[in-house]
């Protein structure tokens, strides 16, 4: 865990040095992003901690609940899944995701939704292993559900770039994911 939050911190420098433009630093670049984030929850029900007995109200109309200290994530859970089928350490996860840049929330808004549930490529992670390529390359964010909810739960996620995509750390965007998580068919 502490070589991932190396290599987080060493990307988070690299942005600073490298993607800030002469009219914006990364400081300002960052507090756009809570902007952007701040515009959407303010038209949300935002609960800001986890329900002590882990059980989430679900549903369209359900919360979002901040699910880290430092408001990077999130959650809305739209169905909560199957009691008692849970993810273990390293087990192979299939996700299907659609993400909307919140950037560009306007009015109540989304704008147009991108991922895998309209092309239908096979994404994966293994869960909680974050020295794999596969599931390092998504982010803290994408795995953090699973940490409360069983395996076929579906959620909206909240995620800011710190613990986003990590090819896009530097730009320093945040999106809105609807997550289904799925194991292998054999």
């Amino acid at each position: 865990m502490k070589y991932i939050v190396n290599l987080i911190l060493l990307a988070v420098a690299m942005a600073a040095a490298v993607s800030c433009s002469d009219s914006e630093s990364y400081a300002d670049l960052l507090a756009k992003e809570d902007r952007n984030v701040n515009n959407f929850l303010a038209d949300q029900r935002v609960e800001l901690s986890i329900p002590e007995d882990s059980v989430f109200e679900y549903g369209p109309d359900a919360p979002y609940y901040r699910l880290d200290d430092d408001g990077y994530l999130y959650m809305q859970v739209l169905n909560p899944g199957t009691e008692g089928n849970r993810a273990t350490d390293d087990e192979l996860i299939y996700f299907r995701y659609t993400r909307y840049g919140l950037a560009s929330y306007v009015n109540g808004k989304l704008p147009a939704g991108a991922g895998n549930n309209i092309s239908l490529m096979a994404y994966w992670f293994r869960y909680n292993n974050f020295r794999m390529q596969g599931s390092y390359q998504w982010g803290q964010g994408i795995q953090y559900p699973l940490k409360f909810l069983p395996v076929d739960c579906e959620v909206n996620l909240v995620i800011k770039s710190q613990v986003g995509i990590v090819d896009e750390m530097t730009d320093v965007q945040p999106y809105l994911y609807n997550l289904t998580y799925q194991r292998p068919v054999n």
